[in-house]
C-alpha cells in the first residue's frame, strides 16, 4: 500500500515547482517569431529581469542550463591564459572552476570547505599577494546548491576594494536569484549569472548574464568569445533572434513572463521574506530532530550563512538515503540527494539530503514535506528528537503574524 497517489511534490533544488500559471502559459501553438505577442513578450521581459537582479546594466540571455551560463560567463570574461580566483564553498564552485580550466583559464581555487562561507580576509590576502594583477575575475557562488552555504557578496566586494585589486567580481546566483536578497549594482557585482529552473519557476533551458559597463569594457578583447556566446550581440539585439543567437525559445518565454508576473504581484521584498520564513521552518524542524540524535543536523551551523532556497542536512548513513526512498515511494515527496557531500565516513553521501524551499512554495507545502519526513522517520524507526513539527509551525506562525 502507498500513500503516494495524488499530486506528487518535488522538493529537490531545481527544477522547482512550476505554478499553474506558468504551465498554462506554455499551452499554445508555436507563434510568429518576427512580430506579435512573442516579440512583445520578450521585449517586456528585459526590464523585469534587470529589476530582479537589481541592476540597470546589460543583459544577455542564452538557451541552456546553468552549466551553459558558466561557459557563457567564462567565454566573455577571459582570454586563454587569463587567471581566475574561484572561492570554493561546495560542488558548484568546483564545477565553475572545472569549466574555466577546460576553456584554457588558469584557476586559483581558494577552498573554504563545505560548511562555511568564503572568508573576506583570506580573499583580500590572496588578492594583495597578486602583485602583478594577473587575476582577471573573482568567481563566487552566492548560494552553493549542494552545500546550501550562502556567501556574503558585499563583504567579498569590500575585500576586493580593500586590496585595491581591479579584478571583476562574478557571482553565480543560480540557486539564489528570486529567493535570497541580491542587489547587483548596490553590491558592486560586475557579472551575475542565473538560470530559469529554480527561483524563476520556469522549465530548465534558459540562462542569463547581467554584466556591468565596467565588465563590458574590461572584457572587450576576450579571445574565448565566439559568435554564439558573445554577450554584446545579445545585449544590443534589436530583433528577437538577435537576443537568442537564432530562433528564440518561445514557449519558455511565455512561461517566464507568467513567472515574473507572479513575482511582481507579490513584490520582491515579500518574496525574499517568504523564503526566509520557510527556510527557518525547515531549520527549526531539524534542530528539534537533532536533540534526540546528534547525527542529525544542518550542514551549515550558522543561520546567517545558510541559503534561503535550499537546506542541506545530515541524518547519518544510510538513514538519509532510506528516508528519501520512503518519502518518494510511500508519500509522493521527492527530496534532494546529498550532492557533493560525500565524506570518508560516508563516501556515497547516503547520510545526507537536501530539502528545497525555492520558488512557488508556501507554508502548507513546506510543512507538508516536514510532516512526511517525520512520518518516514517513524516508519523507519530512526531515532530523533520530538517537537519538530511544532517548532516548524511556530516558525511559520511567528513570521506570518496575525
Amino acid at each position: 500500500m502507498t500513500l503516494a497517489n495524488g499530486r506528487r511534490y518535488l522538493a529537490i533544488p531545481g527544477p522547482s515547482v512550476m505554478p499553474d500559471a506558468v504551465l498554462a502559459a506554455m499551452q499554445r501553438p508555436a507563434p510568429n517569431i518576427y512580430g506579435g505577442p512573442a516579440v512583445e513578450a520578450m521585449h517586456g521581459l528585459w526590464p523585469d529581469l534587470k529589476a530582479l537582479a537589481g541592476t540597470g546594466a546589460n543583459l544577455a540571455a542564452y538557451i541552456g542550463n546553468g552549466h551553459a551560463g558558466w561557459e557563457a560567463a567564462n567565454a566573455n570574461l577571459f582570454s586563454r591564459g587569463d587567471r581566475a580566483l574561484v572561492l570554493g564553498t561546495g560542488n558548484f564552485a568546483q564545477g565553475w572552476a572545472t569549466a574555466a580550466r577546460a576553456m584554457g583559464v588558469e584557476v586559483d581555487y581558494l577552498d573554504f570547505g563545505t560548511r562555511s562561507p568564503a572568508d573576506p580576509g583570506r580573499v583580500e590576502e590572496a588578492l594583495r599577494a597578486d602583485r602583478g594583477r594577473a587575476v582577471r575575475a573573482v568567481l563566487l557562488t552566492q548560494v552553493d546548491t549542494a552545500t546550501s552555504v550562502r556567501n556574503d557578496v558585499p563583504a567579498i566586494r569590500a575585500a576586493l576594494d580593500a586590496a585595491g585589486h581591479p579584478a571583476l567580481l562574478a557571482v553565480d546566483c543560480i540557486a539564489s536569484l528570486g529567493c535570497d536578497e541580491f542587489r547587483m549594482d548596490d553590491w558592486g557585482v560586475d557579472v551575475t549569472l542565473a538560470a530559469s529552473q529554480k527561483g524563476l519557476m520556469t522549465p530548465p533551458g534558459l540562462c542569463f548574464l547581467w554584466f556591468s559597463d565596467r565588465a563590458r569594457r574590461a572584457c572587450a578583447g576576450a579571445d574565448l568569445r565566439t559568435p554564439h556566446w558573445n554577450w554584446e550581440t545579445r545585449a544590443d539585439g534589436i530583433e528577437a533572434w538577435h537576443f537568442w543567437g537564432g530562433t528564440p525559445p518561445t514557449h519558455h518565454l511565455f512561461a517566464l513572463r507568467a513567472a515574473l508576473d507572479l513575482i511582481g504581484a507579490e513584490g520582491l521584498p515579500a518574496v525574499w521574506a517568504r523564503h526566509e520564513a520557510l527556510a527557518r521552518a525547515v531549520w527549526a524542524a531539524f534542530d528539534a530532530w537533532g536533540q534526540g540524535n546528534p547525527a542529525i543536523g544542518l550542514n551549515v551551523p550558522d543561520p546567517a550563512h545558510r541559503g534561503r532556497s535550499v537546506t542541506a542536512a545530515r541524518l547519518g548513513a544510510p538513514h538519509a538515503a532510506r528516508l528519501r526512498q520512503w518519502c518518494e515511494a510511500k508519500a509522493g515527496v521527492t527530496l534532494g540527494i546529498g550532492l557533493g557531500m560525500a565524506t570518508p565516513e560516508d563516501p556515497g553521501a547516503d547520510g545526507a539530503l537536501r530539502v528545497a524551499h525555492m520558488g512557488h512554495v508556501n507554508a502548507h507545502m513546506t510543512l507538508g514535506v516536514l510532516a512526511v519526513m517525520e512520518a518516514g522517520m517513524a516508519a523507519l524507526g530512526l531515532p530523533r528528537g520530538t517537537g519538530a513539527l511544532d517548532a516548524a509551525a511556530g516558525a511559520v506562525a511567528e513570521a506570518a503574524g496575525t
